[in-house]
This record gives C-alpha cells, structure tokens and sequence, in this order.
C-alpha cells in the first residue's frame, strides 16, 4: 500500500527553513490530562502505564488533540522513561508521586552492569509509531522523542524526580567515571531509539533534555551537550528519501544557546526566559527556533493570550524557520478553551505577518 501524500507540510518545511504560509503550531505534552478524553482514556486504561504500553491507547491519545485543534503536527504519546524501564530499573508511575525506580544507579556495580537494551522490549512505542502514521492518513507529520541521555541518568541515578538533584551530582562531581559511563550507554541507547522510531515512521524526533539546565556551566558541555552531540551524530537524517529533522530542547538552556544550535540538529527548542529575536539574531540561518511562550499565558484569557501570542511571533519577526510552542509542557488545568485560541491566533496573525511584509 502506498504512503499517503502528506497533507500539511509547515511544520517541516518550518524546520527546513524554507518559507510557509503561516506559523506551525503544536504543543508539548499536547496529548494530556487537560483534555477529559485523555481521561477518560486512561481510565479505560488502568494507569498511565498501561495507556503509554498498549499501542491502541497510545494513538487514541495522540490523536485527540488533532480532533479539537488545528495543530500542524502529532507527537507521539509516550514517556522518555521508556529507555531505562527497558534496562531494567523497574519503572512504577505511583499516584500523585511521578515516576519511580525500583532499582536507581547507585554503585559501581549497577552502573558496570548498565547496557543498551534490546529494542524488542520497547516495541509496544514503534508499534504505536505505526499505528498512528496509519490513523493520520497524511494529515500532519508525527514527531518521536527521547530524553536526553543526562535527564535520563538523573532519573535513573536519583531514582525520582528530585528538587535538588543531590544524588545525581553528587555522583557527577565525585565519581565523574561512573557518569559518564552512565551518559554513554543512554546516548547510545537513545541513538538506536530514535532510529528505530524514525524506521517505524517519525517524520521528525526530539531530544528534551529537560534538566540540562541544573548544570553549571562547564558541567553542561561535559555532561549533557557533549553526549547529546553523540546522539544526533547517530541519527538517520533521511529515511525513504525524505529528510528526517531533529529538534533539542534544553530547558534553562538559553545560555548555551550558540552552543546547542552548533550541535548538530536542525532546530533549537527555547523555554519562556528567551527572547525570540535575540535568539533569532545569535544562531542567524544555522538552524531553525521553536518555542517558546510561557505556558501559564493560557490562564490570562483570550484577550492576553492573543496579546501574548502577537508579542512573540513579532519578536520573531517575519522570515522562516519558526515553529510556535510553549516553553515547556502544558499545565494540565489548561483549559481546553484557551488552546483553542493560542492555535487560532498563532494561525492568523502569522498569516497577516506575512501579508504585511
């Protein structure tokens, strides 16, 4: 059977930073608790395991936000996790706790035992890839993700989310060794993950290395850019003749912007503290933007959301290579209302942007 021809190409073509017609638009953690039908989903499905593992909950979810919204891309649903619960340090997602390891990296033991797993354990994810590239019927493009392999490791070391990431540095500052034994395995992990994504049919993926930014500068460079670089380097760029672009997300990361737009992908994910324009001006055409509007925008109603919107698409400025977002993920007392308006108004004054220009 044929691949069906891709409907709505903006969200690459924004990444190419080739011309488009308006801005993309799509949001971190789109797919989510916000929208009663996520749970009513995950309802059906037990816990949020068991929706990420089963592929049929998997694109159920992906795709109900397209149901309400006019965004310009799915990603898919799951969580950056995945790679260490497959390495065995049993992952249980207990109520109102987050995520947890029953058997964090702690001694130089566990961490000489550490290895890349076998794919097949995280087949329930590329078989999800699938399904939802069949449900979308071209519709928008479908972005694959992986965390980046040092919010992997302080996941993986502490055992938990963590306030101050004591365990983590600890073991960085040290015992740097066993670190970056640890970031070796996940960027190679995180590598083959990506691919196997991008096989299964990803039409872009995204690093979020979403603790980049607890880091000193220095220690960034060492311990987080240096082995996501190790990730990109690994990537298949093109899969059945088509470019496959890769986005990174670094949040606190505006410091090291230069730096991590020279790394090798082909767009830099900017949290809420940066200014578009400034950013725009310091990476030039090396690479293209996303982001990046602070997410509690959307409890200011319509009036300053569309405000707000208009500010950050100005800051841009007119020309390519912008593709809206929030600075972070989307808060999960969003109402669904106010996304309804930030799509609407990304969509139009963007379009009046380029007619005045």
């Amino acid at each position: 059977m044929s691949e069906p021809k891709l409907q709505n190409d903006v969200f690459l073509r924004a990444l190419a930073r080739q011309e488009t017609e308006y801005t993309p638009v799509w949001l971190m953690r789109q797919a989510g608790r916000y929208l009663p039908e996520y749970n009513a989903t995950r309802a059906r499905a037990g816990s949020f395991l068991g929706l990420a593992k089963n592929p049929d909950y998997a694109t159920e979810v992906t795709l109900q936000p397209l149901a309400r919204f006019p965004l310009d891309a799915a990603i898919l649903f799951s969580d950056i996790l995945t790679v260490p619960d497959a390495m065995g340090l049993g992952l249980d997602f207990a109520a109102g706790e987050g995520p947890r390891f029953a058997r964090p990296l702690r001694t130089e033991a566990d961490v000489a035992n550490l290895a890349v797993p076998d794919m097949a354990e995280l087949d329930y994810v590329f078989a999800a890839v699938r399904q939802i590239r069949r449900d979308l019927h071209g519709r928008v493009p479908l972005i694959g993700f992986s965390g980046s392999p040092w919010t992997l490791a302080c996941y993986m070391v502490e055992g938990a989310g963590s306030s101050d990431y004591r365990t983590v540095k600890t073991m960085m500052y040290s015992r740097p060794d066993l670190m970056h034994r640890i970031l070796s395995v996940n960027a190679q992990a995180v590598a083959v993950y990506l691919n196997a994504q991008i096989e299964a049919g990803a039409q872009a993926v995204m690093i979020f290395d979403s603790w980049g930014g607890v880091l000193a500068d220095g220690l960034f460079q060492e311990f987080s850019l240096a082995y996501t670089r190790q990730v990109l380097a690994g990537l298949v760029r093109q899969h059945d003749g088509r470019q496959v672009p890769a986005i990174v997300f670094t949040k606190g990361g505006g410091l090291w912007l230069e730096e991590i737009a020279a790394s090798g992908c082909d767009a830099v994910g900017l949290d809420w503290t940066v200014n578009l324009g400034k950013a725009r001006a310091a990476v030039g055409d090396r690479v293209a933007l996303q982001g990046n509007l602070d997410p509690m925008t959307l409890f200011g109603g319509a009036d300053r959301i569309r405000a707000e919107v208009a500010r950050t698409l100005d800051s841009y400025g007119a020309g390519p290579g912008h593709v809206f977002n929030l600075g972070h993920g989307i808060s999960q007392f969003t109402p669904p209302e106010a996304v309804e308006v930030l799509v609407e108004a990304v969509h139009q004054h963007s379009r009046q942007q380029r007619a005045g220009s």
